[in-house]
């Protein structure tokens, strides 16, 4: 200890003295001194930005002729007995508003209007589905 530090004995005179206290500030609480400390994100949104990278979407199906001709079919079908309220289970892609792709949803129930100026199927849930979106409509029993 004595080749570090050669005078072993030079703060024998400030060692005993009592801890200075401010007059002018007030005693800080421990837990405000430790919050000094703790730890910050220095990448705000970053973890955000991660999770949704992560976040994983559907590709868009490209219909051929044929399914697009089946789903006018069903939607003619559906027009000529849409005062009779039938119950259908149609399959959409929802476009992801963050990022390319998005999700296939199913909404079940009975199609309150086709509204063929906006392409739009609105669903008695008050769901409105474009038409360009769907790709497959089934009867339910």
């Amino acid at each position: 200890m004595s080749e570090y530090y050669p005078d072993a004995h030079r703060y024998d005179d400030i060692i005993d003295l009592p801890h200075h206290q401010s007059v002018s500030r007030p005693h800080m609480t421990l837990h405000d001194r430790a919050a000094q400390f703790a730890p910050f994100a220095a990448l705000t949104g970053h973890e955000e930005a991660i999770e949704e990278t992560a976040r994983l979407t559907d590709s868009r199906i490209v219909l051929d002729e044929t399914a697009i001709a089946a789903i006018n079919a069903k939607l003619y079908e559906i027009s000529q007995k849409l005062s009779e309220k039938p119950v259908v289970s149609i399959t959409y892609f929802r476009p992801d508003a963050q990022k390319e792709g998005g999700a296939y949803l199913t909404d079940v129930g009975s199609v309150h209007k086709i509204d063929e100026e906006g392409k739009v199927l609105l669903m008695d849930s008050g769901i409105r589905i474009p038409m360009e979106q769907i790709v497959e409509i089934k009867d339910t029993v």
